[in-house]
């Protein structure tokens, strides 16, 4: 594996805060930069607002590649058609089972579009799982910085702890070095998120930053049991280099 020496992570689109001056809103989408291909996955709930961001950020969207969809959900799909206004030149990598009306204007639209339904590669050292669980289908995206994996999750459908567990299967690795995005977590009790920290440990997970769907419980608990390894993800969160070695 080729090491990422300039891996950045910038989380566009967030129900959280984090940076000052920019707006929340329901939903999630970072931008992966370093690969060969500037991947934005997912795009958030609302094009206006995510669009926003991007310019207060100082983010060309011309400048974006490609565009993975994690699942079908408005709160991950709701700013692509604004986005696909402003450049309707990316590849659109979403899985197969989205829904036949969706594709169907993505290919009116002329939108270039790559349908997933297994664990595969998006471009250098960045991988999908390919579809997992149901109801809805989702994928998670895979990137190998060099040091290890980071996964980022939309809104781990599948169960999170599923998903890294099948991360690590797909890309034989002993560590994920980051787990972020949505861990759909809200129901669980504080015990079960406290043996769900336990099995992240297990797996090897070295750093951990949970948003979106994750739940403020979920995000406290697991900022206790990781300390300083804990990355606080809002909208505006930049997770460079330093946080990736």
């Amino acid at each position: 594996m080729v090491h990422m020496k300039k891996l950045n992570i910038t989380v566009v689109f967030d129900n959280n805060s984090f940076r000052p001056g920019l707006t929340t809103g329901w939903g999630f989408s970072c931008l992966v930069k370093g690969p060969e291909k500037t991947i934005l996955f997912d795009t958030g709930g609302d094009g206006t607002v995510l669009l926003t961001n991007m310019k207060e950020l100082g983010i060309d969207p011309a400048g974006i590649d490609a565009v993975v969809l994690s699942h079908a959900h408005r709160d991950h799909v709701g700013g692509l058609e604004e986005l696909l206004a402003v450049n309707p030149a990316v590849t659109v990598f979403l899985p197969r089972s989205f829904p036949a009306p969706f594709k169907s204007r993505l290919r009116q639209a002329e939108i270039g579009t790559t349908e997933i339904d297994r664990f595969a590669p998006i471009g250098d050292n960045v991988y999908t799982t390919g579809e997992m669980g149901g109801d809805p289908i989702e994928q998670s995206l895979l990137v190998h910085s060099g040091t290890g994996i980071i996964v980022i999750t939309g809104c781990a459908h599948p169960g999170i702890v599923k998903i890294l567990t099948t991360a690590k299967k797909q890309l034989q690795t002993e560590q994920i070095f980051l787990a972020m995005g949505g861990f759909h977590l809200p129901e669980k009790s504080p015990e079960e998120l406290r043996a769900m920290a336990a099995a992240f440990r297990r797996l090897g997970v070295r750093r951990v930053g949970p948003c979106h769907c994750s739940g403020d419980t979920a995000r406290s608990i697991f900022a206790e049991e990781y300390g300083d390894r804990y990355i606080e993800v809002g909208v505006g969160q930049d997770i460079g280099q330093n946080e990736l070695e």
